[in-house]
C-alpha cells in the first residue's frame, strides 16, 4: 500500500503540472459501468475442440456467483449479460432475485439466431417463411424475458449470410430482415433498446446480411429512435478505423453498445487491449469527446464480449475489465482544451503529442487510489488469485463431462 500511496503522490504531481483536474477524473472512473458475458464464465472453445476447465460454471446460478467476483474486486462490474437459451432457466424471477442477493443485475438478453439446424440459410433472413417465424419467435421470448429481470436491451447478431453465389436472393434477404426486425422492434415497450450487431463475415463466406456497421445502421434508423448500432472490436476487416465509426455513429446518435474484445487476425475473441491498446485509447478519445458534448446522444453500454478458451475464466475476466480501466483512465487525461486548439491551428504533430502524452502515462496509481476509495483491493487480479475462490469452485464443480457455451466467434 505504500508503494501505490508513494505513486499516487508522484503522479498527481505530475498531473497537476499539466493542469488535468483529477478530481473529475476521479469521479468518471468511479461511475464506470462494465458488462461482463454469463458465457464468459463457462466452458467454450475453438471450432475445433472445447477445453473443458476445473471449475467453470455449468449453470446460470454459477455463473452469476462468477461474475459477483469480478464486481466483488474491481468495483465497476455490477452486470451480466445473459444469452438465451444458454441461460435459460424455469423461473427469471428467481433467478432475477438471486441476482440481486449477489449484489448484481441482469444486462442485455442476447438471442441465438445462429445454433439450431433449422438456420443454416439464415434465421431472420431465411427464405422459409416458417424458420422466420421461429427466429422471431425466439426474439419475441427474449422480449418478454427482459422484461421479467428488467433489462432494457436486447443486443442482437445474426450469423445470417450465403456461403456461395447465387445462393439466395440478396434484396429479398435485405427485406425479410427489415420486416423481421420491425416485428421484433414493435414489440418493445419504451425504454427497451435493440442493439444491432454486425460481422462483415463469417459463418456465411459470400456475403453477410449485416456485414457492416452502415447496414446496422440503416435497420436502425429504418426502425425507430430505440433501434441503435452494436460495435464489436473485434468484428471488422483488417485495418478498418473503428474510432471514425465510433464518431460517426455518436454524431448521428446511434451508438448504442460495445462488445469489447481484441483480435489479431479473423476473429473477436482476444483479451481486450492485448493486441492494440492504442487503437482502445483511440475509441475512448472519442467516446469522451462525445460524451462532453451536450449535442451528442450519448447512451452507450459497455459490454465484454469475450469467449476466453485456454485462460482460467474470473481471473481472465478481471484482467479484461483492469485493461479497459486503463484505457479509459488514459483517455480522461488527454488535455482538451489544448489538443482542440492544436487542431483549430493545423498544428498535426502537437495533436497527435498531446494524445501520446496521456497515452503514455503510468494511470495505474490512478486506478489503485481509485479503487483504495471504492474500498477494493488497489490490484484486483492479484487480490482475486489470493482469495481461496478460484480453489473452492474447482473442488466443488470439477470438470464438466461435456462443453457448454460459445464455442467460436
Amino acid at each position: 500500500m505504500r508503494q501505490w500511496n508513494e505513486a499516487w503522490k508522484v503522479f498527481c504531481d505530475a498531473q497537476s503540472e499539466r493542469g488535468i483536474e483529477l478530481s473529475a477524473v476521479m469521479t468518471a472512473l468511479k461511475a464506470q459501468h462494465i458488462e461482463t458475458p454469463s458465457w464468459g464464465y463457462a466452458d467454450s472453445g475453438t471450432r475445433f475442440k472445447v477445453f473443458n476447465q476445473p471449475g467453470a460454471a455449468r449453470t446460470a446460478q454459477e455463473k452469476l456467483s462468477d461474475a459477483a467476483q469480478v464486481h466483488a474486486y474491481t468495483g465497476v462490474a455490477p452486470s451480466v449479460a445473459l444469452h438465451i437459451p444458454w441461460d435459460k432457466v424455469d423461473d427469471y424471477e428467481e433467478l432475477r432475485e438471486y441476482a440481486e442477493s449477489l449484489g448484481m443485475s441482469l444486462g442485455a438478453i442476447n438471442p441465438n439466431l445462429f445454433q439450431d439446424d433449422a438456420y443454416k440459410l439464415g434465421s431472420l433472413t431465411h427464405p422459409d417463411a416458417g424458420v422466420r417465424r421461429q427466429a422471431i419467435d425466439h426474439c419475441l421470448e427474449c422480449v418478454q424475458i427482459a422484461q421479467t429481470v428488467g433489462s432494457r436491451d436486447i443486443s442482437l447478431w445474426l450469423a445470417d449470410g450465403t456461403s456461395s453465389p447465387g445462393q439466395d436472393h440478396m434484396r429479398s434477404r435485405k427485406q425479410r430482415l427489415l420486416a423481421s426486425l420491425q416485428e421484433i422492434y414493435a414489440a418493445m415497450p419504451d425504454p427497451m433498446r435493440l442493439l444491432i450487431e454486425y460481422k462483415f463475415f463469417e459463418p456465411a463466406f459470400y456475403h453477410t446480411d449485416l456485414g457492416d456497421w452502415g447496414t446496422a445502421y440503416l435497420m436502425a434508423t429504418r426502425l425507430g429512435e430505440r433501434a441503435m448500432v452494436l460495435v464489436d472490436l473485434g468484428h471488422h476487416p483488417l485495418g478498418t478505423n473503428i474510432e471514425q465509426i465510433v464518431a460517426l455513429l455518436l454524431d448521428e446518435g446511434r451508438l448504442g453498445g460495445f462488445h469489447f474484445n481484441n483480435k489479431k487476425y479473423a476473429d473477436d475473441d482476444l483479451t481486450v487491449g492485448s493486441i492494440n491498446p492504442y487503437e482502445l485509447f483511440l475509441i475512448f478519445n472519442e467516446l469522451i469527446d462525445g460524451a462532453l458534448d451536450p449535442a451528442v446522444k450519448m447512451d452507450v453500454a459497455y459490454m465484454l464480449d469475450e469467449s476466453v478458451n485456454i485462460k482460467p475464466k474470473i481471473p481472465a475476466m478481471i484482467q479484461s475489465v483492469m485493461n479497459v480501466q486503463v484505457a479509459y483512465a488514459q483517455a480522461l487525461l488527454i488535455d482538451r482544451p489544448a489538443l482542440r486548439e492544436a487542431q483549430g491551428n493545423g498544428d498535426v504533430i502537437r495533436a497527435e503529442e498531446i494524445l501520446l502524452e496521456a497515452y503514455r502515462t503510468d494511470v495505474r496509481p490512478l486506478l489503485a487510489a481509485m479503487r483504495t476509495e471504492l474500498g477494493k483491493d488497489p490490484d484486483p487480479l492479484a487480490a482475486y488469485l489470493q482469495s481461496g475462490y478460484q480453489q473452492r469452485i474447482v473442488a466443488e464443480r470439477g470438470v464438466s463431462s461435456s462443453g457448454s457455451g460459445f464455442q467460436g466467434a
